[in-house]
């Protein structure tokens, strides 16, 4: 997904999408250590980011199961 990228009006807005971005990575980063939720908007509805990762093997079964 890309974005168009402009420098804002306000220079004392620059630093604010940089910081952002840190603050979220701080908490999706947290979130994932002490294995709480971390909800975001993502395509129109919120969802828990913190989760392991879904993988595409759903049919594949371990040994003796």
């Amino acid at each position: 997904m890309s974005r168009n990228e402009k420098s804002p009006e306000n220079p004392e807005f620059a630093d604010v999408d940089a910081a952002l971005k840190r603050a979220a990575k701080a908490a999706h980063l947290l979130a994932r250590k002490t294995k709480t939720s971390c909800y975001v908007w993502q395509d129109g509805r919120i969802v828990d980011i913190s989760g392991p990762k879904k993988t595409a093997d759903k049919g594949v079964r371990a040994l003796g199961t």
